[in-house]
């Protein structure tokens, strides 16, 4: 079994966390909205490769700018190091900030939605959206209602094998969705920090995704 990659969601200026959780995740998310001006402080601390996300009210951030702001918050993450910028598949001008991301960094088209899980052929769709626009990760995460929802989302990773994808569901019902999609091909998962800290619903800490890895390691 491949190592799963885990993502670290950096959602506060908690530095000396940072730096204690370090040997246990693959890369890390600043949440650039959450952190506030703090952001450019705690990317200065970081040893391993990062995404810089920075989410607006409608897509479940805190971000108090308008959207020019908030995409060139985003640019300055590249001036200052960042591996990935997370840029969601309705923003505005998609294909022209893809393509000025892509200059100095990957860059990861993201798609939630906060209430449900839409149908396969829906998902598959704007997978293939984020793909024409230029994305070197695709990123499809859902709420999660009901178990079956956990296969609807995995099922995307079989169906775009050679394409660099996050895709789980949100929610307590969706959990295992988040454990298993690193082991059915997904590039990574996310993680909190610590509890409490989570960015998401049903969203582990590290300690816990690496428990569970460790477990199944055995098996």
């Amino acid at each position: 079994m491949n190592k799963p990659k885990i993502c670290c969601v950096i959602r506060t200026g908690d530095i000396a966390k940072i730096k204690d959780i370090g040997n246990l995740v693959d890369l890390f998310e600043v949440r650039i909205d959450l952190i506030g001006d703090q952001w450019t402080d705690v990317v200065k601390h970081l040893k391993r490769p990062w995404i810089a996300c920075n989410r607006d009210h409608n897509d479940g951030g805190k971000w108090a700018g308008d959207e020019k702001s908030r995409v060139a918050e985003l640019f300055r993450a590249l001036d200052l190091g960042a591996d990935i910028i997370d840029i969601e598949t309705g923003a505005q001008g998609l294909r022209e900030i893809v393509n000025l991301i892509k200059r100095k960094a990957k860059c990861l088209i993201s798609f939630h939605d906060w209430k449900e899980t839409p149908s396969g052929e829906i998902l598959a769709g704007i997978i293939q959206q984020q793909i024409n626009s230029g994305a070197d990760i695709c990123k499809v995460i859902t709420t999660a209602n009901r178990f079956e929802d956990n296969i609807t989302t995995l099922n995307l990773l079989k169906q775009f094998p050679k394409i660099k994808m996050v895709a789980f569901a949100m929610g307590t019902p969706g959990i295992a969705s988040r454990i298993l999609s690193p082991l059915a091909g997904g590039y990574f998962t996310y993680a909190s920090i610590k509890e409490g800290s989570e960015s998401a619903p049903g969203q582990l800490t590290v300690q816990e995704l690496r428990s569970i890895y460790r477990m199944l390691e055995k098996c």
